[in-house]
């Protein structure tokens, strides 16, 4: 089953470069029947020694819905040299070679880079929307939120101090766009952004 998070985490293999910015690798993988807690120790195990390297900005597990096995581990990394020196380093390639028997068929890995994953389609997969057009539709939709969580939100947290309220104004905006904004707008707008 493919997680739909990895819509928006669309593969552009030819498209990352040292100058692409932060980058975004989403890796889906299918746990055998019974060997759940082998993976969740794998996933420990591997985060730890990620975590180490330069350039890492966190990594996400997104675990299977009931009835499901299919995990997607995110990690970040402030660049495409840094992604790659993990990629390529020793320590990943030995707990990639420590799977074997914890998971089930191959691995899809999905890679972004800066503000693309918003506006990616699967049907489009190695379609990229004009800068312009991308930035048109980022400061209509970021407005429209700002105004939104400004007038309906924050009178509720008025008494909250300063940082706290911007740091949930700023959760809020970003987790709307991620899952329930950017993928409607990216597909009511596929005609013109694709164009």
């Amino acid at each position: 089953m493919r997680i739909w998070l990895l819509i928006w985490l669309e593969a552009y293999p030819d498209a990352v470069s040292e100058e692409s910015g932060p980058v975004t690798i989403a890796i889906e993988r299918t746990v055998a029947e019974g060997r759940e807690g082998a993976y969740e120790e794998w996933i420990r195990g591997i985060t730890a020694e990620a975590l180490l390297f330069p350039g890492h900005m966190g990594v996400n597990v997104i675990r299977p819905v009931a009835g499901q096995r299919d995990y997607v581990t995110i990690f970040r990394f402030d660049s495409y040299e840094h992604a790659q020196a993990w990629e390529d380093s020793e320590v990943r390639r030995r707990w990639l070679d420590s799977l074997q028997g914890i998971v089930d068929g191959p691995t899809q890995v999905r890679k972004a880079t800066g503000l693309e994953f918003w506006f990616s389609l699967p049907e489009l997969p190695a379609a990229h929307p004009s800068p312009h057009k991308m930035a048109a539709v980022l400061v209509v939709v970021v407005f429209t939120l700002v105004l939104l969580i400004q007038l309906f939100i924050m009178p509720f947290l008025e008494r909250w101090p300063l940082l706290l309220r911007m740091f949930v104004a700023v959760l809020c905006q970003v987790l709307l766009m991620t899952y329930l904004i950017m993928p409607r707008v990216t597909l009511l707008l596929k005609h013109w952004l694709y164009r």
